[in-house]
């Protein structure tokens, strides 16, 4: 099996190429992958012995026949790094969905950091490894992922042009629980240090929570994700550290929430619970709630409905927090 920067290489010239072959005009043909990679763990992740998932990229299929692909089975976690042009000294460490069995590429990774790398934001993707494939870790492992690359981000913003107070995570659905979990438990003590990098803060400098699955608690969850992360029978201790809600401290960054009142998969109330939970901290917050939009809209399914306005709400309100 090709490794994950040759697979993802390969599937874009060999695209490329039997789009020219017919003839395609340049503006079909799918945007080249970036091939600037960062690995998490240079000797491995931790907790991995008994790990046996073979890892694999999937393409979905979409709708509008664009590409849909995923990473399923994560064994080696890296970021994957979108320059802008003309850098603003931001950086967005961006945290697709996939429910905790995958990880979607495209609809939440890449199109969103072309997005913002177009206005200026340094942008990483990050492909973490998911709780049901075994590693030691359990439901911390997406956790020590997105500890460890923003991090990573941090120990490298001068060379990235970065200025490392200015890092934000921005999460989508299950990739919403990551994101979350890093806003409210980033000083927690979930691997041990490889590196200088993990002297550095793991606290983002702002969160954004996109359609998050945010509680455990069975009111309200999102069936799937919990199950994944948590197995079928939690204790009651387990449904709280994993409820991003029940865990909110006072030290916190701004927090951007967005959801539509009409999603199916994950309920509008992971959103309420958590700005509730927020604001009851005197947390700086900001929720947008639109009549629909469905779950899983990203930047694709959004035209024509008044949930196209997210992407620049998300930006006014980080600039308004200096990110």
């Amino acid at each position: 099996m090709l490794n994950r920067r040759g697979a993802l290489a390969a599937f874009v010239t060999g695209l490329w190429a039997s789009s020219l072959a017919r003839g395609a005009k340049a503006e079909t043909l799918p945007m080249p992958d970036p091939t600037e990679i960062i690995e998490l763990w240079p000797a491995g992740p931790p907790g991995g012995d008994k790990v046996t998932a073979v890892e694999a990229i999937v393409e979905r299929g979409d709708p509008k026949s664009l590409r849909d692909r995923a990473l399923t089975h994560t064994r080696k976690p890296t970021l994957v790094v979108f320059r802008p042009k003309t850098p603003n000294g931001a950086a967005v460490m961006l945290i697709p969905g996939g429910g905790y069995e995958r990880v979607v590429l495209d609809k939440e990774g890449y199109e969103t950091a072309r997005w913002l790398a177009d206005r200026g934001y340094t942008c990483f993707v990050l492909f973490y490894r998911l709780p049901g494939d075994g590693w030691a870790p359990g439901p911390d492992v997406p956790l020590q992922d997105a500890q460890r690359g923003l991090r990573l981000i941090r120990s490298r913003a001068p060379a990235l042009g970065v200025n490392p107070d200015r890092v934000a995570v921005m999460g989508f659905s299950a990739g919403g629980h990551v994101a979350a979990s890093l806003t409210t438990r980033f000083a927690a003590k979930v691997y041990q240090r490889i590196d200088a990098a993990d002297d550095l803060s793991a606290r983002p400098s702002l969160s954004a929570l996109i359609y998050p699955v945010i509680t455990m608690d069975p009111a309200s969850m999102h069936g799937g994700s919990r199950q994944q992360l948590l197995g079928a029978h939690p204790t009651p201790e387990q449904i709280a550290l994993y409820s991003p809600e029940r865990q909110i401290g006072a030290d916190l960054p701004p927090v951007f929430l967005l959801h539509a009142a009409d999603d199916k998969a994950v309920p509008v109330e992971n959103s309420l619970m958590m700005f509730s939970a927020l604001k009851a901290r005197a947390i700086p917050t900001e929720m947008h709630i639109f009549e629909e939009g469905g779950h899983g809209f990203g930047l694709r399914f959004v035209t024509g409905k008044p949930v196209a306005a997210w992407p620049g709400l998300f930006e006014t309100f980080a600039k308004r927090h200096g990110v």
